[in-house]
C-alpha cells in the first residue's frame, strides 16, 4: 500500500483556491478488482478526489471501504461515502476510524437511498442516526477526539468531512436552509445533487451567497453528461430528486442518436464553464456514471488539467 497521508488533498486544492475537480465511480457487484482498477486508471490524474459509492440506489456492491483501499494502491485519492441506512452507531464510529487508518482521508455522509429502490426491498433499514447526525459525529470525533458517548478516541479521525445537497427536492424554499444545518452540523464540504436545471441552480446558488453559507463551506456542483435522450427521459421519471428541464430533454432528441452523447458532453461543458464563474461554487463534481472513459476527455475539454499539486 503507499505511504499513508497525513492529510486531504482535495481540503488541500479547495483551501488553495483552486477550482475542485471530483470524480465518481461505482465498485463491483462482486468482488471484481481488475475491472474497479480498470475504471479508476480514466480517473488517474484528472480529479482531485473520486467518489467511491457504498450501496447506491440500495443495490449490493463490494463495500466502498474496500474500493477506497484499492483506490490508494493504485494512487488516487478517495472520497468515503457512507450512508446510514445500513449501521447502527457502533458500526457508523467503528468505520470512520478504519477508514482513517486506512488512509482514507474524505468521507461523504448520506443518508441513502430507501431499500425499497434496491436488489434486496425486504431488507431492514437501520438509520440509528440521520446523515445530519453523522456530520455532527464525524466532527466531534475528529475535533473533540470523542466517542457519541464521549470517550476518549486515542488517535481521532481527522476527516475532511462532506455532505450532499439537493437544491431541486421539494419544498423548494427549504433547500438553502436544510443545507445551512449541514454546514452548521460541521460540513466542510458539499456535493450537490446532478445539476440540469440551471435556473433554479442559479436562483439556489444566489440564496446560499445572500446567506453567506459559500463562506462557511466549499460547494460542489454535480455534473452529469448525459449518454442520450433515454437516459434523460429515464432519469426524469424514475430517479427521486431529478429536476432535468424539457428543453434539455429536446435538445438531446433534437440531434441524430448517434450525436446525442455528444450532445450530452457539450452541455455539461457549458455548465463547467457557467460554474467557474458563479459566485459560491468551489468546484465540480462530475458524476460520469458507467462512463468513466469518458472523464479523462471531459476534463481536457472542460479546461480543467492539469490538476494542481497541492
Amino acid at each position: 500500500m503507499s505511504e499513508l497521508k497525513s492529510g486531504s488533498n482535495l481540503e488541500k486544492v479547495l483551501k488553495a483556491g483552486h477550482f475542485a475537480f471530483t470524480g465518481e465511480c461505482g465498485p463491483p457487484k462482486g468482488a471484481n478488482v481488475a475491472r474497479l482498477k480498470e475504471k479508476l486508471q480514466f480517473l488517474k490524474g484528472n480529479v482531485d478526489a473520486v467518489n467511491m459509492t457504498d450501496n447506491q440506489t440500495a443495490v449490493v456492491r463490494m463495500s466502498s471501504m474496500a474500493g477506497c483501499v484499492l483506490m490508494i494502491e493504485e494512487g488516487l485519492e478517495p472520497n468515503f461515502q457512507m450512508v446510514c441506512r445500513d449501521r447502527n452507531r457502533l458500526a457508523i464510529m467503528s468505520d470512520i476510524i478504519g477508514a482513517y487508518a486506512l488512509g482514507i482521508r474524505n468521507m461523504l455522509c448520506l443518508s441513502g437511498d430507501h431499500q425499497t429502490f434496491g436488489n434486496h426491498p425486504e431488507a431492514k433499514n437501520v438509520h440509528d442516526i440521520d446523515s445530519m447526525q453523522l456530520i455532527a459525529l464525524a466532527k466531534k470525533m475528529r475535533d473533540e477526539g470523542k466517542f457519541m458517548n464521549d470517550e476518549d478516541i486515542d488517535v481521532p479521525p481527522k476527516m475532511f468531512i462532506g455532505a450532499a445537497c439537493n437544491p431541486f427536492a421539494d419544498p423548494y424554499e427549504y433547500r438553502v436552509y436544510r443545507l445551512a444545518n449541514k454546514i452548521e452540523a460541521g460540513a466542510d464540504f458539499i456535493q450537490t445533487q446532478c445539476v440540469f436545471n440551471m435556473d433554479k441552480m442559479r436562483d439556489f446558488m444566489k440564496k446560499v451567497v445572500d446567506m453567506g453559507l459559500h463562506e462557511k463551506c466549499y460547494i460542489l456542483a454535480g455534473v452529469t453528461p448525459m449518454k442520450n435522450a433515454g437516459m434523460a427521459n429515464f432519469m426524469s421519471k424514475f430517479v427521486p430528486g431529478m429536476d432535468i428541464p424539457d428543453s434539455l430533454i429536446k435538445r438531446l432528441k433534437g440531434v441524430d442518436k448517434r450525436d446525442q452523447s455528444e450532445e450530452g458532453i457539450k452541455f455539461a461543458l457549458e455548465q463547467v464553464e457557467e460554474f467557474k464563474e458563479m459566485e459560491g461554487v468551489a468546484g465540480v463534481h462530475m458524476m460520469a456514471i458507467e462512463w468513466e472513459h469518458m472523464v479523462p476527455e471531459i476534463a481536457e475539454r472542460a479546461g480543467v488539467l492539469p490538476r494542481p499539486v497541492v
